[in-house]
């Protein structure tokens, strides 16, 4: 007696912790909109794609640079031991002493005049290069978006698949409750009893399944939008309220060739590409630099016997240089250039084609589950009818539980499938949005 007492308590203490930990739960309200606006500032895939943006700008300032003048300064001291001079043919060998105490110091200064478009180039790259990161940030933020979307969607339609079940359980339980009466009464089987009983439990599990699943992509819907853990989202209930537009496909197309962050991305590495081979063709010519400096050093070495003074001079020139080694060097790395530039144009090529197809098929997709919708409807007009007349017929005996079983199973499927109707426009909607960029 006292260990089933002693049992009995344990278990309403799980289950009051169980309801504890339920009531904790932040259940809160959310539009897919909303849950966009949460992601772009906590969501952390984005966050190596912002900071590599920000890498990518501070690149640009220091491609800047290159305009800047070059200054150097040296500064020297050095132990300078003496010298010995000799004959030509190295005989007679006489000291020659020297000042052992050396020093130096220069200041030179050269500004870019002209490099061939090096440095022009160069910052025009890093600025495509910042453009680029932008458009894989747009594209990650897109996939993120459209990921949230698709959790957004089937925790909508879990949430409505789970009303559906439950009020078919309800209708199975009564009928259940009715066929136990019947049965008491001696004008039901218990064998009829048995297989609604293995009906209502089916339902049982189905609800079981579907708060698993509920649970499962609520916690990939808050992780992926970086909200807390314990956040539980609901969704809006107006959703499918909503009026969709029907722009034709020419539109979604046009729109897409515009705004796709693929396509931007695929347009930015032809730039770049062709930016790199200016660069590659600016090393054939020659530089030009204005070049100043200023010089003291000593001692005097170049006098015999040495001055132990200091020697200073200053001055101010043009400097050009021309590496000759390119004209047989840089014609490989040119080659290789315009090859990396035609690979370029071909997979913009070929995300033009891919976003093309993407676009019409996800419009056909669109345009498809309205006409699945119109069918839903009916299909559930249907069943709730056909129930509804086996149901009377079997309480006047002029039916099955065969009959039954199957009127209950084809309306519950009826519904399931209304609901996932529903869905279906709604996210192939978000799924043109998304081929088109504009999610």
């Amino acid at each position: 007696m006292n260990n089933h007492r002693l049992l009995s308590g344990l278990l309403c203490a799980v289950l009051m912790s169980g309801s504890v930990c339920a009531d904790a739960k932040d259940s809160r309200v959310f539009t897919i909109e909303d849950l966009f606006e949460i992601a772009e500032s906590n969501s952390v895939q984005l966050r190596p794609l912002f900071t590599a943006e920000d890498e990518a700008r501070r690149k640009i300032d220091v491609a800047r640079d290159g305009c800047l003048p070059e200054i150097t300064a040296d500064l020297s001291f050095s132990f300078i031991g003496d010298g010995f001079t000799t004959k030509r043919d190295f005989s007679d060998s006489q000291k020659a002493p020297i000042p052992h105490f050396g020093n130096g110091l220069s200041l030179t200064v050269e500004q870019p005049v002209y490099t061939g478009g090096a440095i022009t180039a160069g910052i025009e790259l890093a600025e495509l290069k910042s453009t680029a990161a932008r458009y894989a940030t747009e594209l990650q933020r897109d996939n993120i978006r459209f990921r949230l979307a698709g959790f957004y969607l089937d925790i909508y339609k879990y949430h409505n698949l789970r009303r559906v079940v439950e009020n078919n359980l309800i209708q199975a339980r009564k009928v259940l409750s009715d066929m136990e009466v019947r049965f008491s009464e001696g004008v039901a089987l218990r064998n009829d009893i048995t297989r609604y009983e293995l009906l209502v439990s089916n339902l049982e599990l189905q609800l079981i399944k579907i708060d698993n699943v509920l649970r499962l992509l609520n916690s990939n819907l808050v992780t992926t939008a970086g909200l807390p853990a314990d956040t539980e989202i609901v969704p809006d209930s107006t959703i499918l309220a909503r009026v969709l537009p029907c722009d034709g496909e020419a539109w979604w197309q046009d729109e897409a060739a515009l705004n796709a962050p693929a396509l931007k991305l695929a347009r930015s590495s032809v730039d770049i590409s062709r930016k790199a081979e200016t660069i590659v063709r600016s090393e054939r010519l020659p530089k030009v630099g204005l070049r100043a400096g200023w010089t003291i050093d000593g001692p005097i070495l170049v006098e015999v016997p040495p001055i132990n003074r200091n020697l200073s001079y200053w001055y101010v020139g043009v400097g050009v240089s021309y590496n000759l080694s390119s004209l047989y060097k840089n014609e490989k790395s040119l080659s290789r250039s315009k090859i990396a530039t035609i690979k370029a144009e071909e997979e913009l090529d070929a995300a033009r084609e891919d976003i093309s197809l993407r676009v019409r098929a996800d419009y056909i997709g669109y345009l498809e589950a309205y006409e699945v919708l119109k069918t839903r409807n009916k299909s559930v007009e249907l069943a709730d009818r056909n129930y509804n007349v086996t149901a009377t017929r079997y309480a006047a005996g002029m039916a099955l539980i065969t009959d039954m079983l199957d009127a209950a199973n084809s309306k519950l499927d009826a519904e399931q499938q209304l609901v996932n109707a529903h869905i279906n426009i709604i996210y192939y909607y978000y799924k043109l949005l998304f081929t088109s960029g504009k999610i």
